[in-house]
C-alpha cells in the first residue's frame, strides 16, 4: 500500500496549498492466471486484481484546468484546460487520463471545475500488469465519484477502453480494464470477454501466493505476431465452417467438435494454434471447477499445462520467459507456473508456498540470469479489490 502522508506531501511540494480538499483514491493492476490469447476468440479469461497498482491524490481548483503529476515521471506533467482536451503525443502518459475525461465530458459527466492530480504507480511500465488501464479506472472513478455520479463498474470499464481505443489509439480488449474495475478480495473472475458475462469465483490460495516474476524483456514481436496469431485463427475458423456453418469464433466450439473436424484445418501450423485456443478455453473452465473444489495442486498443474501449450501450439513464449518459467518449476513448493499477458517478454506468474519465497526469488533469479543475462524482478502478491476510495491519512 502507497504511503499516503508521504504522497501528501509531494502533492503539496507540487501544488502548494492546503492539506484540506485533498482526496484519496486507488486502482489495482491486474494479472490473469489463466487464459491467454482466448479473448479474441470468443472464450474465457480468468483474471484478477491485484493488491498493488496506483493511487490518485486530487484536490479542486477554482478554475478550469487540469493539472497531472506522477511520482513515476516527475519530468513530464501536464496542464489542460477543461475546454481543450486533445490527443498530444508530447503529454505521453497524461494521454491516459485525458482520455477518461474525455469520454466523461462526451457522455456529459465531465468535471465541472478543474483539480490538481497526483498519480503514484506501483506497477511497473511495460510489465504486462496493466498500469494503462489502472490509471484510466482511476481517474473515471475518482471525477465520477467527485461529480456525484453513480458508478456503474461494467460502464466505466467500458469507458476507459473506449478512451485508450478512440483517444489512444491503442487497440485493447476488454480484460485488463474490467478486471481492475471489478476486482474482489481473495477472488478471481470468470469472464467472457464477448458477452460481458462473469462471476467471481473465490480463490483460497492458504499457504500459497502469487508470484508474479517480469523477464524485464522488452516486447518488441507482441504487435506483429499478435496480428499474425488472429489471421491464423481467422483462417481456422473459415476452413472449420465447413463442418459448422454458424461457426464465427474458435470458442464456440467444444474440443471434441474441434477434434472431430480438425482435419479440414489444412496447415499443420494453422491447426496447432487453433489447438490452442480450443484447449486453453477449456483449460479456464476445468481451473473455476478445481479452485471451487479448494483443488490448488490440480491448479498448479493446469497453469503449467497452459504455459506448454502457449509455447509449442501458439509460439509466443520466447526465450526469456521459457527460462522464467523453467526455473521456477524447479523449486520446491512451486504448484504451477506459466507467462502471463500477450507473450515475448512481460512477466510469469508462479503459485508458490509462502515458505518457499525468498528461495524461489533467489533461485530463479540466478538460473534466469544466468540463461539470459537479464535481471529479473518479483511481486509477491495476493488478490485485491476494484478501484475505491480510501481515507485520509492522520496528519501528525
Amino acid at each position: 500500500m502507497a504511503d499516503l502522508k508521504q504522497l501528501t506531501g509531494q502533492f503539496l511540494t507540487l501544488f502548494g496549498g492546503e492539506v484540506e480538499g485533498i482526496r484519496y483514491y486507488q486502482a489495482p493492476g491486474r494479472v490473469n492466471l489463466i487464459g491467454e490469447h482466448t479473448d479474441y476468440n470468443g472464450g474465457y479469461v480468468f483474471p484478477a486484481a491485484l493488491t498493488f497498482g496506483t493511487t490518485l491524490l486530487l484536490r479542486p481548483r477554482g478554475d478550469r484546468v487540469l493539472r497531472f503529476a506522477s511520482t513515476n515521471f516527475p519530468h513530464k506533467q501536464g496542464e489542460v484546460l477543461l475546454d481543450g482536451i486533445e490527443y498530444r503525443e508530447e503529454d505521453d502518459w497524461v494521454n491516459y487520463p485525458k482520455g477518461v475525461v474525455n469520454e466523461l465530458q462526451i457522455s456529459g459527466r465531465g468535471p465541472a471545475q478543474g483539480y490538481d492530480l497526483l498519480y503514484h504507480g506501483e506497477i511497473p511500465n511495460g510489465s504486462g500488469l496493466s498500469s494503462s488501464a489502472s490509471i484510466e479506472v482511476l481517474t473515471g472513478y475518482a471525477l465520477l465519484s467527485e461529480g456525484g455520479h453513480p458508478i456503474d463498474r461494467t460502464e466505466l470499464a467500458l469507458l476507459a477502453q473506449k478512451s485508450e481505443n478512440e483517444f489512444n489509439g491503442v487497440q485493447c480488449g476488454i480484460m485488463d480494464q474490467f478486471a481492475v474495475a471489478n476486482g474482489r478480495r481473495d477472488q478471481a473472475m470468470l469472464l467472457m470477454c464477448d458477452t460481458l458475462e462473469f462471476r467471481h469465483v473465490p480463490f483460497e490460495s492458504e499457504e500459497y501466493v502469487l508470484v508474479i516474476g517480469n523477464t524485464n524483456k522488452r516486447r518488441g514481436l507482441v504487435d506483429s505476431k499478435y496480428n499474425e496469431r488472429r489471421s491464423e485463427c481467422d483462417q481456422a475458423v473459415e476452413e472449420l465452417k465447413e463442418a459448422y456453418p454458424e461457426l464465427t469464433l474458435l470458442g464456440q466450439l467444444t474440443p471434441e467438435q474441434f477434434h472431430t473436424e480438425a482435419g479440414r484445418i489444412e496447415s499443420m501450423t494453422v491447426r496447432r494454434r487453433a489447438l490452442h485456443v480450443v484447449e486453453e478455453i477449456d483449460r479456464v473452465l476445468q481451473s473455476v471447477s478445481v479452485l471451487e473444489k479448494g483443488d490448488l495442486h490440480t491448479f498448479g498443474q493446469l497453469m503449467n499445462d497452459s504455459h506448454d501449450s502457449l509455447r509449442d501450439l501458439y509460439e509466443v513464449t520466447g526465450k526469456e520467459l521459457d527460462a522464467m518459467v523453467d526455473a521456477a518449476r524447479k523449486v520446491p513448493g512451486v504448484l504451477g507456473s506459466r507467462m502471463t499477458g500477450a507473450g515475448f517478454g512481460g512477466c510469469t506468474v508462479s503459485l508458490v508456498h509462502k515458505d518457499s519465497v525468498d528461495r524461489f526469488r533467489e533461485e530463479v533469479a540466478a538460473q534466469y540470469t544466468g540463461v539470459t543475462g537479464l535481471v529479473p524482478d518479483f511481486y509477491v502478491c495476493s488478490i485485491g479489490d476494484g478501484a475505491s476510495q480510501l481515507d485520509a491519512p492522520i496528519q501528525a
